[in-house]
C-alpha cells in the first residue's frame, strides 16, 4: 500500500529532506494532546464542569473533535482505556456515541 508519509517514496529527496517532507505531509498535530490547556480551550462551561467531575472518577480527556461549524466534542476514556464517552455541548454524557475511533 502506498504511504505518502513514507520517506522511501520520496526518491528525489535526500534523507533529511525526506524526513522533513514526511513531517509536512502528516496534518495531525500531536502537540494539543500533550497540552491539557489547549484541549480544554474551546469547551463550553457545561462541558468543563462535566469533565472535572468525570476526572474525579479517573476518566481522562483523550482528545477533542472539532467538527466544522459545530461545537467541540470532548472524548473521555476510562482508566483502563476500554470504554469511552463524549460530552455533549450542554454537558450531558453520551455513553453510546456514534463516534468511530481508529484502531
Amino acid at each position: 500500500m502506498y504511504e505518502p508519509n513514507d520517506p522511501a517514496h520520496h526518491h528525489d529527496l535526500d534523507a533529511d529532506d525526506a524526513a522533513s517532507a514526511a513531517t509536512l505531509l502528516d496534518r495531525r498535530d500531536p502537540t494539543p494532546a500533550d497540552d491539557p490547556v489547549a484541549l480544554r480551550s474551546g469547551l463550553s462551561r457545561a462541558q468543563l464542569d462535566t469533565l472535572e467531575t468525570m476526572e474525579s472518577f479517573h476518566w481522562r480527556l483523550g482528545f477533542v473533535r472539532w467538527p466544522v461549524f459545530k461545537a467541540a466534542i470532548p472524548v473521555l476514556f476510562n482508566r483502563d482505556g476500554t470504554r469511552y464517552v463524549v460530552i455533549r455541548e450542554d454537558g450531558s454524557i453520551d455513553e453510546r456515541p456514534t463516534l468511530q475511533l481508529r484502531q
